[in-house]
């Protein structure tokens, strides 16, 4: 805690993206509760649910190879901040739902919300390297993504309250004005120049050819095993991470049967572990090797499906709560380590197309497991669907150590740090 206080006391260049950041998370999950209570309420379907969680995937992938491209190429602040400026016209166009009650409206604005989103966080993400140095990198890797935990449990609780309180057009709205906020706290970002990599990497703005451009980011992920294995270990993960987005809704609603109180709790809890298992990494990620890492992940990863499993047969709702709480645990330390492993390996002339079609990958993969989990919906109950989640999620832990085991994980060589202004 004291690494994340002082990093945030001595650098106010990442003391504003993560001020940024707080504030814009915490409103999207307002939007994410308000929106599937408001879609459960009105069709009382969990195949509805999977049509807007499709709705922002596909937007999502199709959007992320472009914003990885463009953040490579062009100011990341200025292209964070356009991104901020659009999704809060389209939040605040979210409050025409609560008198107009039609599917297709949620489709086409969740459609158009996470269009925008790729464009922030993988900025977000890239622009680590350029506020840092040193020891700050890792411990700013594990305070962004803690923080991103604990606005999802904030968010979601309080989401939960203000939708079941006050109504939705509040929710949507404060997510609204997250946005702005956080726009202009993007927008006191200052750099006093480009890291030196990425100078020099950077072509003229007249000879973007942006096919080529990500074409050559794939050919480095592709030449990179840890990069690879670690898209692949996202497309393990979204095949069964997927269909939980639309189970949390199901079985807050339906198995539970506590509305939109109990959507918030669950992803509350949810944060809960999340939060926990960031701090575990953070605290494990000075002291493990390379090898200690690739172990670390293996474990992390087999915890997180059986502890899913186990959600899904939960009939006792404290006991629910417990399991998917400690099946978060596990995918936050994974997550923290492979990012950090990401962002001092990979170059910054690449840092953008590799976290965005690391999110394109996740959307993809998410995007079918959320269409099944929603055709399953139909036919099975939500306590199958999140057995064969965490069962998926066990599978990718095993995957992982096999590929471990056989050597095909090599540590690949630090990126050259740079020397960012504070």
């Amino acid at each position: 805690m004291s690494s994340f206080l002082n990093l945030l006391r001595r650098n106010a260049n990442y003391r504003r993206l993560w001020l940024a950041q707080v504030v814009s998370e915490a409103g999207d999950y307002f939007n994410n509760v308000a929106v599937f209570s408001l879609a459960m309420q009105t069709t009382g379907s969990g195949l509805v649910v999977s049509g807007i969680m499709l709705s922002r995937a596909i937007p999502a992938v199709l959007t992320g190879p472009l914003a990885g491209v463009v953040l490579d190429r062009f100011d990341r602040r200025r292209i964070m901040i356009a991104s901020d400026l659009v999704r809060s016209a389209v939040a605040f166009a979210f409050i025409a739902c609560v008198h107009y009650r039609e599917a297709w409206l949620l489709y086409a604005l969740s459609a158009l919300l996470m269009a925008a989103s790729p464009f922030f966080t993988s900025g977000r993400a890239a622009l680590l390297p350029s506020i840092t140095s040193g020891e700050e990198l890792r411990t700013a890797n594990s305070l962004t993504q803690t923080t991103q935990w604990a606005t999802l449990t904030a968010g979601t609780m309080l989401g939960g309250l203000v939708t079941a309180r006050m109504g939705y057009p509040w929710a949507f709205a404060i997510n609204a004005i997250s946005f702005l906020y956080s726009a202009a706290a993007v927008g006191r970002i200052r750099l006093s120049r480009l890291p030196a990599a990425d100078t020099e990497a950077r072509p003229a703005v007249g000879t973007l050819q942006p096919w080529r451009d990500y074409k050559a980011g794939l050919d480095y992920m592709r030449s990179v095993p840890l990069v690879l294995g670690i898209g692949l270990l996202t497309v393990g993960w979204a095949m069964g991470g997927g269909a939980a987005q639309i189970l949390f809704a199901l079985f807050g609603e339906q198995v539970f049967q506590r509305g939109a109180e109990g959507i918030g709790t669950i992803w509350g809890f949810a944060g809960v572990g999340l939060l926990v298992g960031g701090a575990l990494a953070h605290l494990a990620g000075g002291r493990l090797d390379f090898a200690g890492y690739k172990r670390a992940v293996a474990l992390s990863y087999l915890v997180h499906g059986a502890a899913y499993v186990v959600f899904s047969r939960s009939t006792w709702y404290p006991a629910a709560l417990f399991w998917i709480l400690l099946s978060r645990v596990g995918m936050a330390v994974t997550s923290v380590l492979n990012n950090y492993q990401l962002l001092r390996t990979t170059p910054d002339c690449y840092l953008g197309r590799v976290f965005a079609t690391l999110e394109s990958l996740r959307w993809f993969t998410m995007m079918f497991s959320m269409a099944a989990a929603g055709l399953a919906s139909e036919y099975f109950s939500p306590r199958a669907i999140g057995v064969a989640a965490g069962v998926l999620g066990c599978l990718t832990a095993i995957v992982w150590a096999l590929a471990d085991l056989s050597g095909r994980l090599p540590e690949p060589p630090r990126r050259e740090p740079d020397h960012p202004n504070s």
